[in-house]
């Protein structure tokens, strides 16, 4: 099991696989959501140990800069889906920002469609995890 990282697609829990089509709008949608926020986004999809969100926190701490990161972590069999983000990463994605993506990916996964309900909760991460851009500068 490694993650998927950097639009990378992986293993799902059940032996079933995104197909090629499906791992590439996976891919481009890390990368929009990369573009978009300034972080780093990560994609992990396959089975958790028995506590998922310190199985999430775990494979967060191994990603190559768990500080600005976001690692959303799918276990399709267990029914979870976990949003862990990094300490720097928190400033621009609160609870609340993560918890509209996590609703957003519950209601596309609800459906059966693991794929899209991915690419739309990305889309989301990243629109919501844009850094303000301030309109007051120094200068006159």
């Amino acid at each position: 099991m490694s993650a998927l990282t950097r639009g990378r697609a992986g293993p799902v829990a059940g032996g079933e696989a995104f197909t090629d089509l499906q791992r590439r709008e996976i891919a481009g949608a890390v990368r929009d959501a990369e573009l978009l926020s300034g972080q780093h986004l990560s994609v992990y999809v396959g089975p958790a140990e028995a506590d998922g969100r310190q199985h999430s926190e775990r494979l967060h701490a191994q990603l190559p800069d768990p500080a600005n990161s976001v690692l959303v972590h799918v276990d399709p069999r267990a029914r979870s889906i976990e949003i862990v983000t990094g300490v720097k990463a928190r400033y621009a994605l609160d609870n609340r920002k993560a918890a509209l993506a996590l609703l957003t990916m519950q209601s596309a996964f609800a459906t059966g469609d693991l794929a899209r309900g991915l690419v739309a909760g990305l889309h989301q991460l990243g629109t919501l995890a844009r850094r303000e851009q301030s309109l007051h500068t120094d200068t006159p």
